[in-house]
């Protein structure tokens, strides 16, 4: 048996895991042929799922079974780094998109990076917002920027909180009093409980009422010329 090629063997280790992650990739990339038939639209099932392998991991799993999954997760935005460098029109690779992330958090934490203060999470979150309203200054709805594949009770908590920056904040009915998150779990239970007794389907029933908020919502803005 002879030795593999150098254009055969792994990269080798540096001490840099982050690089050494890329390098495989970029090879992986190269060499296999299925991976080279891989798309940004086919590789989202693999990214959807490896995010839910990681929310599992935190809630439930060990420490080494969190260090698997995140590391199969960050296998996931190289791999999608890497088919965007790839692009003929206007590429982009890992350290592009390390490079703008690293940018954007500085942005965001002018009391870390700049003269600013903040000295609780309130006001953490108040220089949060400003910077991102800066950024995104050019958007003309509060709706823009919210992911509409999320799951239905997640885009319902967002919106809500969307909905009421622009003075339309749902009125819900309130069946009961919950006096924590755990009574909540159970509310909540027992609401999907009661939809699949009736022949309803709890995820399509939430996802039209937050069509109906949405409307609410872009009523709400109306005239306004400038939401930041």
């Amino acid at each position: 048996m002879t030795d593999p090629s150098p254009a055969e063997s792994a990269p080798e280790e540096t001490g840099d895991g982050l690089r050494r992650a890329a390098e495989v990739m970029h090879a992986v990339r190269e060499r296999c042929v299925w991976t080279q038939a891989i798309d940004h639209r086919a590789l989202l099932p693999y990214l959807v799922e490896e995010s839910h392998e990681v929310i599992e991991a935190v809630e439930t799993g060990t420490r080494a079974e969190l260090r698997e999954e995140l590391g199969d997760l960050l296998w996931q935005v190289l791999f999608h780094a890497e088919i965007a460098s790839e692009d003929a029109e206007d590429p982009f690779d890992i350290d592009d998109v390390a490079a703008a992330l690293a940018e954007k958090m500085v942005r965001r934490h002018p009391h870390v990076f700049a003269d600013a203060v903040a000295t609780t999470p309130e006001e953490v979150l108040v220089h949060w917002n400003a910077a991102k309203a800066a950024e995104k200054r050019e958007r003309r709805s509060v709706l823009e920027g919210v992911p509409r594949s999320m799951p239905a009770l997640a885009l319902a908590q967002k919106l809500l909180a969307r909905a009421e920056a622009v003075g339309a904040p749902a009125d819900p009915v309130r069946p009961l009093e919950l006096a924590t998150e755990a009574d909540l779990g159970d509310a909540l239970l027992a609401l999907v409980a009661h939809a699949r007794a009736e022949g309803w389907d709890a995820e399509r029933a939430m996802r039209t009422r937050i069509r109906e908020l949405e409307s609410d919502i872009r009523t709400a803005e109306g005239g306004s010329a400038d939401l930041g």
